[in-house]
C-alpha cells in the first residue's frame, strides 16, 4: 500500500461488512480488524507502480490472467457472511484464477502481490502483510525498495507440507537486470526500467 505516514491503528473491530459502508474513495485496509489508513502515494511510488503494471500488462496481452494496480481490494480470508477482518489493497495484484474476482476485487489469495516500500510503511509490508500473505497462500510476494533500488521476491515453498514459508531472493541493479515472475512462466521484469526516474 502507499504511504502510511498517517497510518492510524485502532482497536480491532472492523470487518469487510463495515468497509462496504464506507465511501469508495476512502483508501484503507483492515488487518485482524485493525484499521490502517494511508496517505496518497508519493510521485516516485506511483512511477514504480505504473512501470511494473505496464510490463506485466504487456506480457499478459491476449492471456486470461489479469493485473490490477491499487487501489484494489483483496479479501485474503473471505467469509460468506462478510465478517472477514482482513482486507488489503496491494500496490499491484495479479490474478490467475479469475473465479476469485467480483466487482469489488479479489476473494482469496491472489497469485502475485507487489508492495512498494516507503519509510512509513516498511514494517507494515515486511511484517504484518508478509505474514498474512504467507498464511493466505499467496504464491509470490514482491517487496520493492526504491531506496536501495532492489526487489525482494518471496516464493511460496510448496515442497514443505508441514509449514508455510517463503523462499526469498534479492534482485538489484548489479545483477542480471531482470526479475523472473514465477507465477507467470516466461515473464521477466526489466529492473532498470522500474527504477528509472
Amino acid at each position: 500500500m502507499a504511504e502510511l505516514a498517517a497510518m492510524k491503528e485502532t482497536e480491532p473491530c472492523y470487518t469487510y461488512a463495515d468497509m462496504l459502508q464506507w465511501d469508495e474513495s476512502y483508501r484503507a485496509e483492515i488487518i485482524d480488524g485493525a484499521l490502517f489508513v494511508a496517505d496518497p502515494p508519493a510521485t516516485y511510488h506511483q512511477g514504480i507502480a505504473v512501470e511494473l503494471a505496464y510490463q506485466l500488462k504487456g506480457f499478459l496481452k491476449g492471456r486470461p490472467e489479469k493485473v490490477y494496480p491499487g487501489p484494489f481490494g483483496v479479501r485474503l480470508f473471505p467469509k460468506d457472511d462478510l465478517s472477514d477482518d482482513t482486507v488489503v489493497e496491494p500496490d499491484i495484484t495479479v490474478i490467475c484464477d479469475l473465479s476469485k474476482l467480483d466487482k469489488r476485487g479479489c476473494n482469496g489469495a491472489p497469485d502475485l502481490i507487489i508492495e512498494i516500500l516507503s519509510p512509513s510503511n516498511t514494517q507494515h509490508d515486511l511484517v504484518y502483510k508478509f505474514n498474512k500473505y504467507l498464511k493466505a497462500g499467496v504464491r509470490e510476494y514482491w517487496t520493492v525498495d526504491p531506496e536501495s533500488r532492489s526487489i525482494q521476491v518471496h516464493i511460496l515453498d510448496q515442497t514443505d507440507k508441514q509449514r508455510s514459508r517463503y523462499i526469498t531472493s534479492l534482485y538489484d541493479l548489479e545483477g542480471p537486470g531482470t526479475v523472473p515472475v514465477s507465477v507467470l512462466p516466461g515473464c521477466v521484469i526489466d529492473i532498470k526500467a522500474v527504477f528509472t526516474e
